[in-house]
């Protein structure tokens, strides 16, 4: 059976609905941040060339980084693989990066054809690549493809948002948040945006750092 595929807010609506009916706390985060935001992004070579330097810096230095890759048109795979070392680091890519980078280039990912892959066979594709981790793999099935049940354990924002939601008594691992994470089906990529956005409010409300 094929994959339900989140287009639009109204779909997003209609997870949260499933969500709020199933779990009162779920409700309860869901009232206190809607409306939840679609956060599609388009797929393909960038999107994940984009993770890979936004690794291990700060939003304002990927960002910085990413305007330079696209002004020297060194975004598309060809322009990678042509490129030479030095201008790449010109564009502020670290010596680990630019290895990243040449992998993701050199690994030929059909992208179009992970868009109608199984999500677990469009994870285990892109972690074959060196730079790209499980989380890396899960927020692009979830965004760039757009899976509705979808979910990244591994996010400190997600445990941090479950733990107070939740009010448990310490954050949960990844293990455990994947665990709690399939009360969730089939919507968990809904229940990842709601995590999400009531992390902010739980951040303001317990000065979380």
């Amino acid at each position: 059976m094929r994959e339900r595929i989140i287009h639009d807010l109204d779909d997003v609506a209609e997870g949260a609905a499933h969500l709020a009916a199933a779990c009162p706390r779920m409700a309860h985060a869901i009232e206190r941040t809607r409306p939840l935001p679609l956060r599609r992004r388009p797929d393909g070579f960038d999107q994940l060339l984009s993770a890979i330097v936004s690794q291990q810096v700060s939003v304002a230095a990927a960002n910085a980084i990413w305007t330079r890759m696209k002004e020297a048109r060194l975004t598309g795979p060809r322009k990678i693989t042509w490129a030479s070392d030095e201008e790449l680091r010109a564009a502020g890519l670290s010596r680990q990066k630019i290895r990243y980078a040449r992998a993701l280039a050199e690994a030929r990912i059909d992208y179009r054809a992970l868009r109608e892959a199984p999500t677990e066979e469009v994870i285990r594709t892109l972690v074959e690549v060196p730079g790209i981790g499980v989380w890396t793999a899960e927020i692009y099935a979830m965004f760039s493809l757009g899976r509705a049940d979808v979910f990244a354990p591994g996010d400190l924002a997600l445990q941090e948002a479950a733990r107070s939601l939740y009010d448990l008594p310490e954050r949960p691992k990844e293990r455990a948040l994947r665990q709690m994470a399939e009360d969730w089906s089939p919507w968990r990529s809904v229940a990842a945006r709601v995590l999400w956005a009531y992390y902010r409010v739980a951040k303001d409300r317990e000065g979380i750092r």
